[in-house]
């Protein structure tokens, strides 16, 4: 993903208003962030760790989401499995809420999906973080097909928002 600035990330929000965007928390550390590694940028509010934030380049320009997360979806004695990169995590998967884009999330319409709770899905896909024991299904894809996997992944999940 390349480096996007402050101003890129908020005009970059399709289902809030511009208010909204200009008010909500982006991180102060985008120049430290290993943006080469990097599919999508996700982030949660530390004011509010109930929203969270995902930003996906398609077709060329960003395109960001508001998102409301629970804490992790079961028990910490069981897992679960991130439905963007397929990493399992004991407690480590939360239910993200994005408002639909438009008129349909103005009528309190959303589109949810289980992610991982810090949005670091290209991080456990790189094997650059470790989400614990057996996280990793044992795959014959490689690195190259589980990263667009997961950007596929990312992508229509932002394409059910914006639809």
């Amino acid at each position: 993903m390349k480096p996007l600035t402050e101003q890129e990330i908020r005009a970059a929000f399709v289902n809030c208003t511009k208010g909204e965007a200009r008010r909500l928390s982006v991180p102060r550390d985008l120049a430290d962030r290993p943006w080469d590694d990097l599919d999508f940028l996700g982030w949660r509010d530390p004011q509010a760790p109930d929203r969270a934030f995902l930003v996906l380049e398609l077709d060329g320009r960003p395109r960001a989401l508001t998102l409301r997360g629970s804490g992790p979806v079961f028990s910490q004695a069981r897992r679960s499995m991130c439905s963007m990169c397929l990493t399992s995590h004991t407690g480590g998967v939360s239910l993200m809420v994005a408002p639909r884009a438009g008129k349909a999330g103005q009528q309190g319409n959303s589109v949810g999906a289980y992610i991982c709770s810090d949005l670091a899905c290209s991080l456990y896909v790189r094997g650059m973080k470790d989400a614990g024991a057996g996280a990793r299904l044992q795959e014959s894809l490689t690195l190259e097909e589980k990263i667009r996997r997961t950007v596929a992944n990312v992508a229509a999940f932002v394409a059910r928002v914006t639809a």
